[in-house]
């Protein structure tokens, strides 16, 4: 005797293993979510809150937006920081992001912008190797030597930061940049559920690590100064001497 399934019956069992994957998704999406929100404590909106640290880690973002003009997120960034220099609740900033051409540079751009807004070149560093925020912020510990620091951030993009930070030891707080209109970041905020659920994912499973980390670099201290054409990387820099021939 021949045993078959109706076809209606595969449907149906198809369509109920889709809802459990679908039900399962959302309900993983929605514990990412509310995992990470809960260091929203550890952010600041109101300037004369912020506790000092040493350094602010300004986490990269585009200077344009894809279709053109001024991407609001880089700005408000680059003024957030600029409150907190300018107020003595950092002595130091680090600018983090990608650097995958020639012409699509973020540290390069926001340190640019830092220092139009009034910011001393001697007070910006680098870090050209942020491709990740969880590069970003283990980085600033492992290479730039900061064991606790303020990021500047959207609250949203603040919140997974120190939530990277404190898994990995670092006494990280966030200053919320302004964020922008609703109606402007669906995009942006729909992209970030799943960046939260991925950094459960690369913490708790993966156990990711940078890309890249490098020789340490001590901020505050005296650099030799680079050739001409990376002049700034580090800041400050000491001309060497030159050497003379007895």
């Amino acid at each position: 005797m021949q045993f078959r399934i109706s076809p209606k019956k595969i449907a149906l069992f198809l369509l109920a293993a889709v809802c459990l994957l679908l039900a399962l998704a959302l309900l993983l999406l929605t514990y990412g979510e509310w995992r990470v929100s809960k260091t929203g404590r550890f952010t600041f909106d109101n300037l004369a809150d912020v506790p000092y640290n040493k350094v602010a880690l300004v986490l990269g973002t585009s200077k344009y937006l894809v279709g053109g003009g001024h991407n609001p997120y880089f700005m408000n960034r680059i003024n957030a920081a600029t409150e907190l220099y300018n107020n003595g609740k950092v002595d130091y900033i680090l600018v983090s992001g990608d650097n995958a051409t020639v012409q699509y540079n973020e540290p390069r751009l926001m340190r640019r912008a830092l220092i139009k807004a009034g910011i001393p070149a001697s007070a910006i560093y680098m870090d050209f190797a942020g491709f990740r925020t969880l590069d970003s912020v283990v980085r600033a510990r492992e290479v730039f030597g900061q064991a606790s620091y303020t990021v500047v951030s959207q609250k949203f993009h603040n919140e997974r930061a120190i939530f990277i930070a404190h898994r990995f030891g670092i006494k990280a707080i966030g200053y919320n940049a302004r964020d922008v209109e609703p109606e402007e970041g669906i995009k942006t905020r729909t992209r970030e559920i799943f960046a939260r659920f991925m950094s459960l994912l690369d913490l708790y499973v993966l156990s990711k690590e940078p890309k890249f980390l490098g020789k340490p670099i001590e901020i505050g201290a005296p650099q030799p100064c680079s050739p001409l054409s990376t002049l700034g990387t580090l800041q400050p820099c000491l001309a060497q001497s030159a050497t003379t021939t007895p």
